[in-house]
């Protein structure tokens, strides 16, 4: 018994004429007579009696239409998902560290919305078809596609001092008990805000990454110069501006130019140029 055969019976149950069903399955009535046959011989049962206008439907046959009926949908169902998956286009993207949780949840609001055919697969670190990441961790090779801007803000812990502070300015901060990330491309750009003042600054300790020293913050070893996004409604962790010059990063889609050729990154890439 296979689907075919169920498809037969089916039609021939609802027409109750061989000629017609033969009609509408596209069949010569031979062919339609035959496929009957062998399905009445896999059950053992017989499923219509021949009538001088057409054929009456069996006991067997009122009571295997309703689960031949299940069968055929569920097979069409199975069917259709499978050529669905096939014809959609899937489109691997990397997320990077030291990315706060609302920007890569908004980014991917927006990779799912680039097209209904593209099927998300996402991952950590430096990988992919394309991936969100800050302009710095951009290698020479990609392309850079700025998608928002964000301020490094003063992280302090709970309960510190500098909290009572009015307004804050780097030339007051030196002595603070700075948390670094020498390997990071801020760290230099936090000397520079210190200007003169760089070579006497106080660190508390170092961290890997943007994200570690926001955890280190939250601990309580010291204070940090950390994008916003990373810092938003933790409970440890207070934000305050700083007057004075600004220190600012741009997060968006590095991709290599080659990658436009693949279909769900050029997708991907026009949708988010026209939002």
């Amino acid at each position: 018994m296979d689907i075919r055969q169920l498809k037969a019976f089916i039609v021939v149950f609802e027409e109750r004429n061989i000629t017609q069903a033969a009609q509408r399955l596209y069949l010569s009535q031979p062919t339609l007579s035959a496929t009957l046959r062998q399905l009445e011989d896999d059950l053992g049962a017989v499923l219509f009696i021949r009538q001088a206008r057409g054929v009456e439907a069996t006991e067997e046959a009122r009571l295997l239409y309703p689960q031949a009926r299940r069968l055929v949908d569920q097979a069409a169902a199975l069917s259709g998902q499978f050529r669905q998956r096939q014809q959609r286009m899937p489109l691997e993207l990397g997320i990077d560290d030291d990315l706060g949780a609302s920007q890569i949840e908004r980014f991917l609001s927006k990779a799912a919305q680039a097209s209904p055919a593209i099927l998300l697969n996402i991952q950590a670190g430096c990988c992919g078809d394309a991936r969100l990441a800050a302009e710095e961790s951009r290698c020479e090779d990609e392309l850079f596609l700025p998608l928002w801007e964000e301020a490094f803000v003063l992280a302090l812990p709970e309960r510190h001092p500098l909290l009572a502070a009015p307004l804050l300015e780097m030339a007051h901060l030196a002595q603070v008990g700075w948390i670094s990330c020498p390997t990071h491309s801020s760290h230099q750009r936090l000397l520079a805000l210190h200007g003169e003042n760089s070579l006497g600054l106080s660190f508390a300790a170092q961290a890997g990454s943007l994200t570690l020293a926001a955890r280190m913050v939250a601990a309580g070893v010291g204070v940090a110069l950390l994008p916003e996004s990373l810092l938003v409604d933790h409970p440890r962790i207070c934000i305050r501006p700083i007057t004075g010059p600004s220190l600012t990063r741009r997060v968006g889609l590095c991709y290599a130019a080659q990658a436009l050729e693949i279909p769900a990154v050029q997708a991907l890439h026009a949708f988010l140029q026209s939002d």
